[in-house]
């Protein structure tokens, strides 16, 4: 199980504890913003580790792609989170500082 070592997983995974920190202190009736944060966050790492498991290269760069998306995702997802007034600012830029780095990696891995 070799993701495990990869720098763009090991990303993922801060950036999901910091996600799953953040969905719990978005204002009350957002839930569902909550979910959908906690959701792709999930995604990333998942779908990196599932292409790694591939054995064929267009198929780990189709999951690697997929993984991307998920991490843009949660970039507009933070940006929701600015628009109704989460109140932790610092931890919102960490995770798009995190965001991107795990973006920048996952576009070379699906393009190589």
């Amino acid at each position: 199980m070799n993701f495990r070592y990869l720098e763009v997983y090991q990303l993922s995974l801060r950036f999901l504890a910091l996600a799953v920190r953040l969905g719990a202190t978005i204002p009350t009736g957002c839930s569902d913003l909550r979910d959908q944060l906690r959701r792709a966050s999930i995604s990333t790492p998942v779908n990196i580790a599932e292409g790694s498991g591939k054995t064929k290269e267009p198929d780990q760069q189709r999951y690697y792609a997929i993984a991307r998306g998920s991490a843009m995702e949660c970039a507009a997802l933070l940006d929701a989170c600015r628009v109704v007034g989460h109140p932790d600012s610092s931890g919102l830029d960490e995770g798009d500082a995190l965001l991107g780095s795990i973006v920048r990696m996952l576009s070379k891995m699906a393009r190589s």
